[in-house]
Parts: structure tokens; C-alpha cells; sequence
């Protein structure tokens, strides 16, 4: 089965290429499904459906072509079938505080409840071999990366926490019950955390696979947008996801000359430029500007011609990590894998948040975390293909 997260900054056309994409892999024969990850869903608009259509399925995988499902989840739906103690306990707990019984409901959705219900569906359709491709269409960056960093974050919390705060609320509910009007969760509670970490067992493996799972970053090229999909580059990277494609979407075309968009153009050019120094070696795709809004089949069709050409869009393009940071003995290392080079032609700059690395006429700008981006760098050694840098020491300035 393989899985493809379209990422990137709220507004740059993921809904769109994902839905494109499950369209051309379903066509190719694939059984496909397209889920919306994000709390504005707009997967049906993007096919131009009727929503009732998915209202009446409750969250569920709605079939709108031959081999082509489309899932946007009902967060009240997954409450009462997966969250119904933790929720409860929640509002109640809001409620303590004195706020109406119908708010502390609502403001009981707590952030991550959509993400692990997502993560929840995936690891149960793998399980079931359900579908031959997932495509997710993911929220705005932030909110990518934490759906990304649920299974670690959860995992940690499980081994780490739960058990003890388990047996301490036992303990001390009758006490705290005695002196303070502030409920405590009942065994329930912990009950349903358990079930829940239990059916998310082996989504981290699943995630981290780069023969299953891949991302594509989308993005446009402006200056903030490619920014900020730098940045994401960085954070998938970080946590062991391969980003196996870059779509720079809305490039002018050719034919528009006018002269009121020849700056534009220029502009364009120079971030389409950078954007091949930025990511390379992750293959760069060009999604030309459409007429008119992408809306329905017809034009569905249209996009994924133009992405893909003649590949099979489910293919994996890239399936190595370009590179990747570790801590040992105090310090960071940041280890990139560049065959065929020596330490003589390497020359490393920084600027800012950014490492420069030159070879010959080819420069590769990596942005560093933000933990790491004051340090100094000590060195560099090339081990057979891969490049090793340190940091460490005294901050920069």
C-alpha cells in the first residue's frame, strides 16, 4: 500500500493536486482513497459533489468513482465512537470552571482528537489491506506537523506517564474529592487512552516507511510560501518522514506576456530557481496557472495530465532521507549523503537560520532547527558518501 501526505501553507492548491492525484491512481486502477485532514474540508468541493452526500456517511469512506473513495471526517462522529470517556471527562472539567455545560462540550475538542482519529483509520485500513493507496490531504503546515508527531509524542506519554498518573489519581480521588469541588478522571478515562494507544500500535513504523509513506510538499512561488515550505522540508525530515516530490503550483505560463505581470513573472522565475538549490535532490514538479478554478473531473484530469505526464502518480519519486540531525555528547550533527564528492570541494557557509553548502557551482541551503541554528559549526568530515557536521560550542553572536 503506499500513503502520500500533501502538505504546505493553508491556500496553495493541496486539496486540489491530492484530489487530482487519487483520480489519476484510481483511473490507473488502483483503489484509492483521498482523506481530508483538515477541519475545513473542502475534498468534496474539489470534485464538485453534493456535501450531503458525505453529511449522510458520518465520516465514513464515500465511493464517488470506480476504485476512488473520498473520506472528510466528522470530529463528533469520532467522539462517541473513540474519545466518548476522555471528551466526557474533559467537559466536565471545563464545566468545574464555571462555563455553560453546552460550551465546555464544544471547547472539549481538544487539539490532536482529528489528527489521531486519522491516524486511527490509516493503521486500521493497512491492517484490512482495504485500499492500495492513501492520499491524505493534509491541514496548513502547523497543524501537518503535529498530526506527524501524535505516535512519538503519544508513545512517550504511554510509557513515560500514563501508569503512573493512573495509579496517583486512584489514590489521591478520595482526598482531593474531600477538600476541592475539581472532578478527577475515573478509571474509564484511562481505560479509553489505552485503547486508543493500543489501536495506533505500529503507525509510527507505518509513517516512517519510505517504500510505503511519502510526502509532497506544495507550494507557490512567493517568498513567505517557500519559506515556510522550507521550514516544513526541515520538520518532516526531522522526524524520519521522506519527502519524495516538491509542487510549486500557480506558475504564470508562457503565453501571458501582458506587461502588467512581467515583474510577476520575474519574480516567479527567481523562487523557482531557488526553490532547485533548496530541495534538490528531491524532484521539482511545475503546476502551470489554470484558466479558471479547478473544480469537478473534467479539470481534475486536467491537473493530474499536467503533473504527471505519463507516470503512474502513486510511484515513489525519491526514497531517501536527504538528510538527517542527531545529538551525541552534548553536541549536533547534521549527516547529508553527497556521492561522488571530496572534503576538497566542499565549501560550508552560514547565514542566519540557514547552512550553505557549495559544491563546485551548486549550492544546497538547508535550514537548521531552531535549537541548533544559533550554535557554531565545528567541522566537517566526509565518510565514504556521507557529509557530517557538527555544532556546538558558544551561540553565534
Amino acid at each position: 500500500m503506499r500513503i502520500i501526505l500533501f502538505a504546505g501553507k493553508g491556500g496553495v492548491g493541496k486539496t486540489s493536486i491530492a484530489a487530482a492525484t487519487g483520480l489519476r491512481a484510481a483511473q490507473l486502477g488502483y483503489r484509492t482513497l483521498v482523506m481530508s485532514l483538515d477541519t475545513a474540508h473542502s475534498l468534496s468541493d474539489s470534485f464538485d459533489l453534493e456535501k450531503g452526500l458525505l453529511d449522510i456517511n458520518k465520516g465514513r469512506p464515500v465511493q464517488i468513482a470506480e476504485n476512488l473513495w473520498i473520506q472528510e471526517i466528522d470530529i463528533q462522529e469520532e467522539i462517541q465512537n473513540n474519545w466518548k470517556e476522555v471528551h466526557q471527562y474533559i467537559a466536565t472539567l471545563i464545566s468545574a470552571s464555571g462555563i455553560e455545560e453546552v460550551l465546555a462540550e464544544e471547547l472539549a475538542v481538544i487539539p490532536g482528537m482529528e489528527e489521531v482519529s486519522s491516524l486511527l483509520y490509516i493503521n486500521r485500513y493497512f491492517t484490512q489491506k482495504r485500499f492500495d493507496a492513501i492520499l491524505l490531504d493534509c491541514a496548513p503546515t502547523g497543524e501537518s506537523i503535529r498530526f506527524i508527531s501524535i505516535p512519538t509524542t503519544l508513545e512517550w506519554y504511554m510509557k513515560k506517564l500514563f501508569k503512573v498518573e493512573r495509579k496517583l489519581t486512584r489514590y489521591v480521588r478520595p482526598v482531593v474529592e474531600r477538600i476541592y469541588d475539581l472532578p478527577l478522571p475515573e478509571d474509564e478515562y484511562f481505560e479509553n487512552l489505552q485503547i486508543l494507544f493500543q489501536k495506533l500500535e505500529g503507525v509510527e513504523r507505518l509513517l516512517s516507511n519510505p517504500q510505503i509513506t511519502s510526502v509532497r510538499l506544495v507550494t507557490n512561488p512567493e517568498k513567505m510560501v517557500i519559506k515556510e515550505t522550507q521550514r516544513a522540508f526541515m520538520y518532516f525530515s526531522l522526524y524520519g518522514l521522506c519527502i519524495d516530490a516538491v509542487i510549486i503550483n500557480r506558475v504564470f505560463p508562457d503565453e501571458i506576456s501582458d506587461i502588467y505581470f512581467h515583474r510577476w513573472r520575474g519574480t516567479q522565475q527567481r523562487y523557482i530557481q531557488e526553490s532547485e538549490k533548496y530541495f534538490a535532490p528531491v524532484p521539482l514538479f511545475k503546476l502551470q496557472l489554470f484558466k479558471d478554478e479547478i473544480a469537478g473531473h473534467k479539470e481534475l484530469e486536467e491537473l493530474a495530465q499536467q503533473l504527471y505526464g505519463e507516470r503512474d502518480p502513486t510511484k515513489v519519486f525519491f526514497a531517501e532521507s536527504p538528510y538527517k540531525f542527531t545529538k551525541r555528547d552534548g553536541n549536533y550533527y547534521l549527516n547529508i549523503k553527497l556521492p561522488f564528492t571530496t572534503k576538497e570541494d566542499i565549501d560550508l557557509s552560514k547565514s542566519g537560520e540557514e547552512l550553505i553548502i557549495r559544491i563546485g557551482g551548486i549550492k544546497r541551503h538547508i535550514l537548521l532547527p531552531k535549537n541548533i541554528a544559533p550554535l557554531t559549526p565545528l567541522g566537517a568530515k566526509i565518510k565514504g558518501e556521507n557529509l557530517t557536521i557538527s555544532f556546538g560550542g558558544k551561540k553565534d553572536g
